[in-house]
This record gives structure tokens, sequence and C-alpha cells, in this order.
């Protein structure tokens, strides 16, 4: 079959799967949305030195099996490949998100200005500790629905993880072009970080537990937590 008429780069666009093409001195030829959304938390120098570090042998292409992680994207496996020694292309593979079987019951939801939420439970937190702490939140995000009650013991168990650290950093915003599935319905994410110098790690269980029951994604870290809740409004 003849493909050199084809255009392929309509379909490389549609991919949600990030894929950069270099050359051989580190400069873009050509990257496709996913991979500009990436760009934003990672450095073109550390994909460009994976790519290397993970290219065949001789012409051609590898698919790999590895972990990687920046911010809130986790990948579980890339392809490097490349015809010719000017240009080397890669691509990495989102890891799938955890399908919950359990239906979410959001009619018994609260819609939620989870600006106020979480300043009440941050002030709760302040009574106990005295920690230096930051807050820098988007006071643009809409209210939407969640389980007050188990989103607040959330909170509580992941602040008190960071009890003992020098200083606080939380930041709270929407995750520009990603979603989540929630009953057949496509929810945008709203990423709560929060991250220190160091935290404790005795009660990641219970947190994971409390996360799970709203579907909310939780990334936990020697020195951050982040938690992806879905910004459900109906």
């Amino acid at each position: 079959m003849n493909t050199t008429s084809i255009n392929f780069e309509s379909f490389v666009e549609w991919d949600t799967n990030p894929f950069i093409l270099f050359n051989n001195q580190e400069k873009i030829l050509y990257l496709n949305n996913a991979a500009e959304l990436l760009f934003g938390y990672v450095s073109k120098k550390e994909l460009y030195d994976i790519a290397i570090s993970y290219a065949p042998q001789s012409f051609g292409y590898k698919t790999t099996s590895l972990s990687l992680s920046y911010d809130s994207f986790s990948f579980h496996a890339i392809t490097v490949g490349y015809e010719n020694e000017e240009q080397i292309s890669i691509r990495l593979y989102y890891t799938p998100r955890i399908k919950h079987t359990e239906k979410l019951e959001t009619t018994k939801f609260i819609t939620t200005d989870i600006n106020i939420l979480l300043e009440a439970n941050i002030a709760l937190f302040k009574t106990k500790n005295q920690n230096p702490l930051t807050l820098l939140t988007d006071q643009d995000l809409p209210p939407f629905k969640i389980d007050q009650n188990n989103f607040s013991k959330l909170l509580r168990k992941v602040l008190d993880t960071f009890r003992s650290s020098d200083s606080i950093n939380i930041s709270l915003k929407l995750l520009i072009g990603q979603h989540v599935i929630i009953d057949n319905k496509k929810e945008a994410i709203v990423q709560l970080s929060i991250q220190a110098n160091g935290r404790y790690a005795d009660t990641d269980n219970e947190i994971h537990n409390f996360a799970a029951q709203s579907h909310i994604k939780c990334i936990l870290q020697e020195h951050s937590i982040k938690l992806e809740i879905p910004l459900i409004q109906e």
C-alpha cells in the first residue's frame, strides 16, 4: 500500500500521548498538543536525554517500560525511534487511571466553594501547628459538588503528615486539558498540591482510602501530596 501521499500529522495531533521529534542539536522539530501541555512541567533537555538514553542501537524504534512522573503526568512506557542520524522521536504512554467499579453517589454531594472549605481546614490545622504556610489558590474556580465530610477528613489527614515540616506550600488550580470519567461523563480536574521539605507517611493507607471514596486520585511522594479532584457540577 502506498502511503506517501497520506498526511499523518492530524492523527499524531489527536493522540493524547505526548509525541516529540528532536534534531541532533536538541531542537524540537515537531510536537503534538499533548506534548505542549507536558512541557509546562518538564524541560526539553530532560526528555531529549531520556530519548538518547533509551534509543535503539540501530535504526528503527524501541519501546521500554518504565515509570516517569511530572507533576500530575504519569507514564508507564516510552517509544524512541530514528531513521537517520539527524532526527529522533519519543512518544510517552500515559499510565491508565484507576477505574472505579463502585458508583459515586453525587446526588448526596453538596455544591461547594472549595477555596472556602480548604481555608477552613487550614485554619483548623494552624490551631495546633505553627508551621510557616503559604497558600496560592485559583479564586475563579467554580463551585462544584463534593462530599464535604469525607473531603475534610482527607484534608485533615493530608495536612497532618506535614506537621513537623519547616514550611508548607499549598496550591489549588485547574488542570488544563485533563479530565476524568465519572458515571460516563467527562469531568475537569482540580489539583490540590501540598509540598514541604518532608512529611510523615504513617497514615498513607488511610489517605488513599479517603481519596478513593470520592474518586480522588492521590499522588503520594516523599516531599509532597497531590490530590486530583473531579470538578463535578451536575
